[in-house]
């Protein structure tokens, strides 16, 4: 009895702890060149009230255009985008104080890399103008190995602009499972399911099957609900949002919906789509002439009902997150070299503008820990 209340007692502590924190690092991947930012930025998120103080920046680290978290919160892993001289860097990271401390980096065979995503095993990049992917291994020390698998894509698309004449692998994710790796190709207009063996001693990435997207609008980013039952697959070109289901491997499409207005002629270049972590709301971004943001309620069914379009207030709107608690939503602003602090109400999915800024050069990429 005295062994249970003791467990109860341990048990209310830590609930109380967790609900208690209000201090979150965020973690700000930029563009170094043209020379407004200094590498890598820790901040300090205050959650009650959005307020943010520099904690460290990791300097001399070129282009960390996309950064990825260990689960363990030990170490960061950032893609180094130079063009054919790109690395994949990995940094032990201190969480309590923000730094990060520099421990290799890796070709990332491949031009530009864009994406990045870490598990337990491994670090795997997506580079865009190279139009592959490459698996990396993670060394007890957090350290990366030499590439242990490179795929490269090798197809086009129709886009007369010219963005599709080769391929251009823009994201790797897995999938809510883990069992597969959603890649998709921006030049091939395709989505890539590859069954995922992490342990393989010869090819970690097989291809399970391939999507064929809209011809001409350029797949981008794919998020997953919380439940792992649905995903939405952003597109650059038109900005629109596919919604599909999701099992076993397999997506099946449901829906197909626009972030513009029907009589919108300019440039949309969309950007980037999260789900809210109640499962309730999407959002998805716009960058070209649109610099917008579209929120979404998510039904039953897993299909999306519109909500409204607002602007970013600012240009360039790449990467944005929610903060922990739902309360705020950060978008960074690649051209205006700032992060938009928005007020979210978590019953209707509306944002406001909470009037607060982080000045940062050319933020691309925002994530929470």
């Amino acid at each position: 009895m005295k062994k249970l209340s003791s467990l109860l007692i341990l048990s209310i502590f830590s609930i109380l702890t967790f609900a208690q924190k209000t201090n979150y690092n965020l973690i700000i991947g930029t563009y170094t060149a043209p020379g407004k930012s200094e590498g890598i930025y820790t901040y300090n998120f205050d959650a009650l009230t959005a307020a943010t103080s520099i904690k460290s920046i990791a300097k001399n680290t070129a282009n960390p255009s996309y950064v990825a978290v260990s689960s363990d919160n030990k170490f960061i892993y950032a893609v180094n985008e130079t063009g054919a001289t790109s690395t994949v860097s990995s940094f032990k990271y201190d969480a309590k104080t923000g730094e990060l401390t520099f421990l290799n980096k890796v070709d990332s065979h491949g031009a530009d890399p864009c994406f990045i995503t870490v598990d337990a095993k491994n670090v795997i990049v997506a580079n865009y103008s190279g139009g592959s992917l490459a698996v990396f291994a993670r060394k007890a020390d957090g350290s990366l190995t030499e590439a242990l698998q490179v795929i490269k894509h090798a197809g086009k698309s129709i886009d007369p602009k010219g963005r599709q004449e080769s391929a251009h692998v823009h994201m790797t994710k897995f999938t809510p499972d883990h069992k597969y790796l959603i890649v998709n190709d921006l030049g091939e207009d395709q989505t890539y399911i590859y069954n995922y063996n992490p342990t393989s001693k010869e090819k970690i990435l097989t291809v399970k099957s391939v999507l064929k997207t809209n011809a001409g609008t350029g797949p981008r980013h794919i998020t997953f609900s919380p439940n792992g039952k649905f995903a939405y697959l952003a597109h650059e070109f038109n900005g629109s949002i596919t919604a599909f289901t999701y099992a076993n491997g397999t997506l099946t499409k449901i829906q197909e919906i626009g972030t513009t207005p029907k009589d919108f002629t300019g440039k949309v270049d969309g950007a980037d789509i999260h789900v809210s972590a109640d499962g309730k709301f999407l959002y998805e971004t716009n960058r070209g002439d649109a610099n917008s943001i579209s929120a979404f309620s998510i039904l039953p069914t897993g299909k999306l009902k519109f909500i409204e379009t607002v602007s970013t207030l600012g240009k360039g709107p790449r990467n944005f997150t929610i903060d922990p608690t739902g309360k705020f939503l950060l978008i960074g602003h690649q051209y205006t070299n700032n992060i938009v602090i928005f007020n979210r109400n978590k019953t209707t999915g509306k944002l406001t503008d909470s009037g607060k800024r982080i000045d940062v050069g050319a933020p691309v990429c925002l994530v929470f820990n």
